[in-house]
C-alpha cells in the first residue's frame, strides 16, 4: 500500500531535496509545489505584471501549463524551467503571490488532483494543512536560519552564482516572516506532523529518518 507523504516547512530547509530522494527510495512521485508558484512568479516577472494584481496573476495561472514529471523535471508551457526559478528574486516574488487566495485556490485545486493516486511526496508550505490533510504522513521540517543561509551560499557557490551570506541571513528570516504572517494559508506545521530540525543533520540522515516513518507507517496500515 502507497502512502501519499506531505513535507511542509521554511524556504531552503531542503524539502525538494530531501522529498526528490526519499521518491526515488519508495518508488513514488514527487510533486514539487513550491515549483508551480515559483513558475507562475518567473512568468508574472517576465511579463511585468504587478505581484498584487490578484485578478491578473489568476488569469495567468488559467494560461499557464505546468508539468512536473516523476525525474523531479519543472516546464514551464513546454519549456524546461533550470535556475531561472531558483533565484531570490524569483523566492521573494513566490512569496508575495502565494500570499494571495486566489493563485493558492487555482494551484491548490492541480496539487489535489495529482495526488489522487496516492504514491506521491509533496512539499510546499501548507501541503499537510491545505493540500493533503488527509495524508497518511506529515513532516515539518525546519532548520535555523543561519543553516538554511550556510546551504544557499554553499548552493550558490556550485552553481557559479554570487551570493552574500548576511544578506541571506535576511532574506531568509524575511521569507519566513512573510510566509507565517500571511493571511491565507498561512506556515505552519500541522497538529498530525512530526517536526525535524534539519540543522545539524546531514541529507542523508533526514532521508534515512522519513524514509523509517514511511515504512512504518506502511506496516501499521497492513495490519
Amino acid at each position: 500500500m502507497k502512502l501519499n507523504i506531505a513535507i511542509d516547512g521554511p524556504s531552503a530547509a531542503g524539502k525538494s531535496t530531501i522529498a526528490k530522494r526519499l521518491a526515488a527510495l519508495l518508488g513514488y512521485v514527487h510533486l514539487d509545489t513550491g515549483a508551480m508558484y515559483r513558475c507562475i512568479a518567473y512568468k508574472a516577472l517576465c511579463r511585468h505584471l504587478s505581484l498584487t494584481d490578484e485578478a491578473a496573476l489568476c488569469a495567468l495561472i488559467d494560461q499557464t501549463e505546468i508539468e512536473l514529471t516523476p525525474q523531479g523535471e519543472v516546464f514551464l508551457d513546454g519549456e524546461k524551467m533550470d535556475q531561472r526559478i531558483r533565484t531570490d528574486e524569483v523566492s521573494m516574488a513566490t512569496s508575495r503571490i502565494s500570499a494571495l487566495k486566489g493563485v493558492r485556490e487555482k494551484l491548490v485545486a492541480r496539487q489535489k488532483k495529482m495526488a489522487e493516486n496516492k504514491g506521491v511526496i509533496m512539499d510546499g508550505r501548507d501541503i499537510g494543512t491545505v493540500v493533503l490533510p488527509q495524508a497518511e504522513l506529515k513532516i515539518f521540517l525546519t532548520a535555523s536560519a543561519e543553516a538554511r543561509a550556510c546551504r544557499r551560499y554553499r548552493e550558490n557557490e556550485e552553481k557559479g552564482m554570487a551570493s552574500d551570506y548576511e544578506q541571506l541571513v535576511k532574506d531568509i528570516a524575511q521569507r519566513d516572516a512573510q510566509d507565517m504572517q500571511r493571511t491565507v494559508s498561512p506556515l505552519r506545521q500541522a497538529a498530525d506532523a512530526v517536526l525535524v530540525d534539519s540543522s545539524n543533520l546531514s541529507i542523508d540522515e533526514v532521508v534515512d529518518l522519513i524514509r523509517a516513518m514511511a515504512e512504518k507507517k506502511q506496516k501499521e496500515a497492513k495490519s
